[in-house]
């Protein structure tokens, strides 16, 4: 399919027909890179995508408790610096 390469402002900008975003999963945002003369584009994944899985297999291996020991976790500066 060709596009024409069209002014926006003092940019340049393509319509891309409402099927090829459908087919690619672009809905709004989009990471866009050039590779060897090419430009790529990509929908953005979402940064938290499968975080609902691995919380699940964590809850099913039991690795999925609260950190109850935090003695072992401050350092000097906690001491010094901060006013409890």
């Amino acid at each position: 399919m060709r596009a024409r390469v069209i002014k926006i402002g003092n940019s340049q900008g393509l319509r891309i027909p409402k099927p090829i975003l459908e087919q690619t999963g672009i809905s709004e945002d989009v990471e866009i890179e050039v590779e060897k003369n090419q430009i790529i584009i990509r929908p953005v994944k979402n940064a938290r995508e499968g975080w609902d899985k691995a919380f699940e297999m964590m809850h099913k291996k039991g690795d999925d408790a609260p950190l109850e020991d935090v003695t072992g976790i401050s350092n000097s500066w906690d001491d010094k610096e901060w006013q409890w």
